[in-house]
């Protein structure tokens, strides 16, 4: 395949081998229904990215890469090319074959020796395993087009998928309605979203209309919403030595509030990675902040911290693990910049430093009050 740059005018159609062949999600990326019929590009077979979920064309033998010819409008063309470009990808002409005979495609490609072939990719694994991830991912990253750059896109890319993990996990929950009202989300009008930052984080100003308790809908008013991802807590405790493990990091939250000692103590926490469950997120952190490997997890609550203003979803457990002396120290990862203490505190201690307000955050208040609820089960 030669390289080549391609004005957004050009007719040429588009070859398509990959995850874009997901009818869903080739509809958000090029905004509405795409003309599109099968083809092969002869000469190739779709491959896995070493180590990743996508796929890439390995020119192998006589094999024939299966896809779909695009025609696409202008319109369309450069939405596709907004979602490609965080990744690196330029289009490249091929020659493809269809039920009526050859045709000059463009086929969007990475730079040359940017991914290695693994074995053979499946889309339908892909749509099990990724799809809905993905699609939600790209609802969010084309409603950016125009507004944030695609290099910004790029940057934030494993938070964008977070933030559509988080979105995925609250749509899969229909939590008890006993003492609240029956409502749902039918009864709110978003009227307007605005989306004022996105980085790390997501700042967006909304217009909501929402049905009251006497069955009216009240005017819109405006709220703004800090989006982030969920995430996970654990409070390692070894019930034979009767001990936690308790960490402490520099918070910036704290230091900007104006708090005379922004460190905050805490439990172990994290966020909650795109296809992991919670229990496997608490786990993987455990091992990053603090190099312990967990027993079993008792869940403590699923809750939101600050439903008010903040879209964070916590689930706390508590993990049981072995805790001797020497085990705690320094640690975190240098890739985050993290700069993480660990320290053994007996439970008696623990339950001190919560009546004498040292422990401030609440997810350890929330869980060290859960395990002197369940410390007696725990320990027989």
């Amino acid at each position: 395949m030669g390289r080549k740059e391609v004005a957004l005018t050009d007719a040429a159609p588009f070859f398509i081998f990959g995850t874009l062949r997901d009818r869903q999600l080739l509809d958000i990326v090029a905004g509405g229904n795409v003309d599109a019929r099968d083809a092969f590009l002869p000469g190739f077979r779709v491959a896995c990215a070493k180590d990743q979920s996508f796929p890439i064309l390995d020119e192998r033998g006589n094999k024939a890469a299966e896809g779909l010819l695009l025609t696409l409008t202008p319109e369309q063309a450069e939405r596709l090319d907004y979602y490609e470009a965080p990744y690196d990808y330029t289009r490249v002409p091929v020659t493809v074959t269809t039920d009526q005979g050859a045709v000059q495609a463009e086929v969007y490609a990475p730079p040359p020796g940017r991914w290695a072939p693994s074995g053979n990719w499946s889309l339908t694994r892909w749509q099990d395993q990724y799809g809905a991830l993905m699609r939600e991912a790209a609802t969010e990253i084309m409603a950016g087009m125009g507004t944030i750059p695609a290099a910004q896109v790029a940057k934030h890319m494993g938070v964008i998928r977070t933030r559509a993990q988080q979105r995925l996990n609250a749509a899969a929950v229909s939590s008890p309605t006993q003492l609240r009202r029956p409502h749902s989300r039918n009864d709110v009008e978003l009227v307007e979203r605005r989306r004022k930052y996105s980085q790390f984080f997501v700042l967006d100003e909304v217009d909501l209309a929402v049905r009251k308790f006497d069955g009216s809908t009240a005017e819109p008013v405006e709220r703004a919403v800090f989006v982030t991802a969920d995430a996970v807590t654990v409070l390692p405790y070894d019930p034979k030595r009767d001990r936690v493990m308790l960490i402490e990091q520099f918070r910036a939250a704290t230091y900007l509030r104006g708090d005379q000692n922004p460190w905050s103590l805490e439990a172990i926490a994290g966020r909650q990675d795109p296809g992991e469950t919670f229990e496997q997120t608490a786990r993987r952190e455990a091992l990053e902040e603090a190099g312990l490997e967990m027993q079993a997890l008792h869940k403590v609550s699923s809750y939101y911290g600050s439903p008010g203003a903040n879209t964070e979803y916590l689930t706390s457990f508590i993990g049981i693990a072995d805790l001797p002396d020497g085990i705690e120290g320094v640690g975190g990862l240098d890739s985050e910049a993290e700069d993480i203490r660990s320290m053994l505190v007996s439970f008696d201690t623990l339950m001190a430093a919560l009546d004498s307000g040292e422990v401030e955050n609440g997810p350890l208040v929330i869980s060290a009050l859960y395990l002197a609820r369940m410390r007696a089960s725990l320990r027989s």
